[in-house]
């Protein structure tokens, strides 16, 4: 018996020790040795870190809006500013129990984008629940999906998909047009019918079917992005999605109707191509094809898995539904956006797409990549208002990054809205819209430098990146050939962060035929 007390007393020394380590012991041992490399930052607080006074600071700064002309850093990431204002690029913060590391200078960029086996993605108890696919991935499991999600992605594939474009952007454009009717203007939210019209696109371009038919599945992806964004501060409490509370037992009847309604159409597909059935040319359809040859082609080969299963293809289709539209919806919003309070450079869009395609032409592929001023304009609404305008990664062992040494465990934090708007980087002009700082592309606009990374950048880069921008510049081509716009004065200039930065009170404007 006694023997029992004492190892029993023992076993709990040793967890109170490991728990004692892991909640105090470590982070300041961590902490200090930050702070010797010559890294400044917030010292650690037990167990929640920085998380309560950055919601509470983000809670203040989202519950008004801004000026037309204000600093946007302030409002989308608070916390982040201050620590930025206070101690300057070489410093951090923290999330729990964890350092995060800013990272804002182009040489460390480039070794973090370049060295992917050492700089790996940051898994996130938020990303989890939301979706998993290629871009959380890392290793060879990374490279087996990027291998074979590639093909679909194919310039020559992509053009296959602009009647789908084509038809969809129409289908908004002419319902602007019956809205106004015999009317000279009307006031529209935009933000409702760019949010439909990218949806349909995924659907169409990705399954082969409308919005409204995917519409359930947005519907519960947009829910739950609703229910992680009111529970924020809560994922980063260990074990927090484990305990039964209404919210949780919602997200979980979400996660399992999802998986259910994308495994339902990937194995109709899947059926449809064993009866021999050629495989469409939407993503999922190119998807399954390059996953069959990839299996094929390294049956037998004893290296390891090969090729997607049933759940891998489900994760890569969740993931096609949400990225495919939350980039360029956010992009196309804020494009309109900037074009309503710059209206020289939305009358210069236009004269060059009339000239291009004229009044009525559809938009061709060849034609979308001679829009020069379009793209000038894009690539600086990207600088502005990246649609994911903070990455992340981590370490799992210490691991060198020029002169620093990275402690296991920390994340890195890469402020991407923060870097597009660093004057030093940029000049004194860094937070004003200037699309001709781009008008010989972004090589020159950068000093060749990774100061502009909306898409990422190396072998990581968003697979998608031709994709979100065919999209847009036909979306843009469309409206500009029918449409002059301006901001209404109910619009309210709110960037906000949700899985994308997006406008928070809608994107209200003054349409008028031209």
């Amino acid at each position: 018996m006694g023997m029992l007390i004492f190892l029993l007393a023992l076993a709990l020394l040793w967890t109170s020790c490991r728990v004692l380590n892991w909640v105090w012991l470590r982070p300041k041992r961590v902490e200090r040795f930050l702070r010797r490399q010559g890294l400044s930052g917030s010292s650690y607080k037990f167990l929640s870190g920085d998380i309560k006074e950055s919601m509470k600071m983000l809670t203040g700064t989202t519950s008004r809006p801004i000026g037309l002309y204000d600093d946007i850093l302030p409002r989308v990431f608070p916390f982040e500013h201050q620590i930025l204002n206070s101690y300057g690029k070489d410093s951090f913060w923290w999330t729990g129990t964890s350092p995060r590391v800013f990272l804002m200078h182009p040489e460390q960029l480039k070794d973090i984008f370049s060295k992917i086996y050492d700089f790996q993605k940051l898994n996130s108890p938020l990303g989890k629940l939301l979706v998993r696919g290629v871009v959380t991935y890392d290793g060879d499991k990374w490279a087996m999906h990027r291998k074979i999600i590639n093909p679909a992605f194919h310039i020559e594939k992509l053009k296959l998909m602009l009647p789908a474009f084509h038809s969809t952007c129409m289908e908004m454009v002419t319902g602007w047009e019956k809205l106004m009717g015999a009317q000279e203007s009307i006031e529209l939210d935009v933000w409702t019918d760019l949010q439909s019209l990218t949806r349909d696109v995924i659907s169409r371009t990705a399954f082969g079917s409308s919005y409204k038919e995917g519409r359930r599945l947005f519907d519960l992806q947009i829910e739950l992005t609703d229910l992680l964004g009111k529970s924020r501060q809560k994922v980063y409490i260990p074990g927090w999605r484990f305990i039964p509370t209404k919210t949780n037992r919602r997200m979980k009847a979400i996660h399992y109707e999802v998986q259910s309604l994308v495994r339902e159409m990937i194995e109709k597909r899947q059926k449809a191509m064993k009866a021999g059935k050629p495989a469409s040319d939407d993503l999922l359809g190119l998807m399954l094809e390059s996953n069959t040859r990839e299996i094929r082609e390294n049956h037998g080969k004893k290296n390891g898995k090969v090729g997607m299963s049933i759940q891998d293809v489900i994760e890569e289709c969740r993931l096609f539904y949400l990225a495919g539209q939350e980039t360029t919806s956010s992009l196309l919003a804020w494009a309109m956006v900037l074009l309503s309070i710059h209206p020289q450079w939305q009358d210069r869009a236009r004269e060059e797409v009339l000239q291009v395609f004229g009044r009525d032409q559809l938009p061709g592929f060849d034609g979308l990549n001679h829009l020069k001023i379009i793209m000038m304009i894009l690539y600086e609404v990207l600088r502005l208002y990246p649609p994911v305008p903070l990455m992340s990664r981590t370490v799992h062992k210490t691991t060198k990054l020029g002169k620093l040494d990275i402690p296991a465990g920390t994340q890195l934090q890469l402020p991407v809205i923060f870097i597009h708007h660093d004057k030093g980087l940029w000049g004194e002009d860094a937070k004003e819209f200037k699309p001709e700082r781009f008008s010989e592309g972004i090589s020159k606009a950068t000093g060749n430098q990774i100061v502009f990374f909306p898409f990422g950048w190396g072998p990581r880069i968003c697979v998608g990146q031709n994709f979100a921008l065919i999209e847009v510049k036909m979306a843009m081509a469309m409206i500009l050939q029918r449409f002059a716009f301006e901001l209404s004065p109910s619009y309210a200039h709110a960037p906000i962060l949700t899985i994308s930065l997006q406008p928070q009170h809608g994107v209200q404007v003054i349409l008028r035929r031209c």
